[in-house]
């Protein structure tokens, strides 16, 4: 069956996450995919005052300095079909305005300073025609679809962003808005699809790329040298231990009723972790961050590897990347049961509460095999930008 595809058009991409910002982002694999069969604009988020008083002497903010004064060119050439485009104009600092009406206002002024910027770009460039892509920007992205008149506005939702404090004030009546009124939505779990249906009929779950190439080759890694010395089975979890977002009473249940087993902790810790009675348990190995290139040998030297997320409004909705890491060495995985965590539920152990997580983690030591490793590969692998970004075709085409 042929993936659906979009050839030929212009497409404008906005969001929250400039290019130049130093971590991964979906929209930038996104931009990247599209402009194979596109031409693409990826337009960094406009410059605000706060963020210039803040942070006036990095490079970032002088660069855009310059563009604004207009000593520099914002329009550069990043591959063939894909630019990216520093706004030309400063827009002002208002999420601090409690007033709706007030907020409003000078945000619908700030939004036509933006559009007026992004409009200047797309006519050097000859776009016509366009499609707009907003990454989950509700408030800098509001009246683009106004302003900018595009084809079609698709509207990416890809975290809960109402769980946060400086989205939830203007948001909560905002983002049901903008996703009403964009032509189409798009997100990357079941959960924020359900969510955007609520205000959208033409809601469309996209699933999330991966980029996954050195977790299927850790079959041939060597163990780690601080992990020698580990007895095993290793329950192992990789990633960032912070308490907002991680389950510690999940882990220190499966390490005092299971003593024999060894709780292997990769990544950094928050205050909470480190103050945590998981210190004290002798089975419990925190070995702190590692190089992102070295993490396949440590999932590979697991037995089993766990994901004791807390279910909240933070983390609820979001695609579990983790998951995917760890799916393509080939591992058994326990997780907590979440909307989100569904589309994985015939490759992985799901448990609703602490006791859960040990009856699933003896399941999974018992049962793994090299067939399930296979298909595990083969799932996640399925899980690919090409794939994604052709069921956001299919959903602008529906």
């Amino acid at each position: 069956m042929n993936k659906p595809l979009i050839t030929g058009r212009d497409i404008v991409i906005v969001g929250q996450q400039p290019w130049d910002v130093e971590i991964g982002s979906n929209c930038k694999n996104i931009a990247v995919e599209m402009s194979k069969n596109n031409r693409v604009l990826y337009v960094n988020s406009p410059l605000d005052r706060i963020t210039l008083y803040k942070h006036k002497a990095e490079e970032r903010i002088q660069k855009r300095k310059r563009v604004i004064k207009g000593k520099e060119d914002g329009l550069v050439l990043l591959q063939n079909n894909l630019w990216n485009l520093f706004p030309d104009k400063i827009i002002e600092s208002i999420n601090w305005i409690k007033n709706q009406g007030i907020f409003e206002w000078l945000n619908k002024i700030n939004n036509k300073r933006f559009a007026a910027s992004i409009k200047k770009a797309t006519e050097k460039l000859g776009f016509t025609n366009i499609i707009l892509f907003n990454d989950n920007d509700m408030f800098r992205c509001f009246y683009l679809k106004d302003y900018l008149k595009p084809a079609a506005s698709i509207y990416y939702s890809r975290d809960y962003m109402l769980a946060v404090d400086y989205w939830k004030t203007h948001g909560e009546k905002l983002e049901p808005e903008l996703i009403a009124k964009s032509d189409v939505c798009v997100a990357n779990s079941t959960y924020l699809t359900n969510y955007c249906k609520k205000y959208n009929p033409k809601s469309f779950y996209v699933g999330q790329g991966c980029e996954l190439e050195m977790f299927t080759r850790a079959g041939g890694t060597t163990t780690p040298a601080d992990m020698l010395g580990i007895p095993k089975p290793i329950i192992g979890y990789v990633g960032v231990l912070q308490s907002l977002r991680l389950s510690i009473d999940v882990i220190a249940h499966i390490a005092a009723a299971k003593p024999e087993w060894s709780i292997v902790l990769i990544g950094p810790e928050d205050g909470d972790f480190k103050k945590s009675v998981l210190h004290k348990a002798s089975n419990v190995h925190f070995l702190g961050s590692k190089d992102p290139s070295n993490l396949p040998a440590y999932i590979n030297a697991f037995d089993v590897c766990i994901n004791p997320q807390i279910v909240s409004q933070v983390t609820i909705g979001n695609y579990p990347r983790k998951i995917d890491e760890y799916l393509a060495v080939g591992k058994p995985v326990v997780a907590t049961k979440t909307e989100a965590m569904s589309i994985f539920k015939e490759h992985t152990y799901l448990a609703a509460t602490k006791e859960e997580y040990v009856t699933l983690i003896e399941n999974a030591l018992a049962t793994d095999t090299i067939h399930l490793q296979e298909e595990r590969k083969i799932f996640a692998s399925s899980h690919t930008w090409e794939n994604s970004v052709a069921a956001i075709y299919g959903a602008i085409l529906a």
